[in-house]
């Protein structure tokens, strides 16, 4: 079960937003046992991109065994 401050990854672009699917967020809070979450987006420099509440089904838990990778933004 994803937890507050847990690392996540987008299952889907979010082009409002600027977010691509693989995108790494932090989940700041978890709304209605795991319906939905707030998730912040940074840059490396630690600027927010976005902080948006998304579906359970927009987000899945990071594993240790993947590889995360940089994008600049516009």
């Amino acid at each position: 079960m994803i937890q507050e401050l847990d690392t996540v990854v987008l299952t889907r672009d979010i082009p409002a937003e600027r977010l691509r699917k693989g995108d790494l967020g932090a989940v700041v809070f978890v709304h209605q046992d795991g319906a939905a979450y707030e998730v912040e987006f940074v840059t490396l420099d630690g600027q927010t991109l976005a902080l948006v509440a998304l579906p359970a089904d927009a987000v899945r838990a990071a594993t240790g065994r993947e590889l995360p990778h940089a994008r600049e933004v516009a």
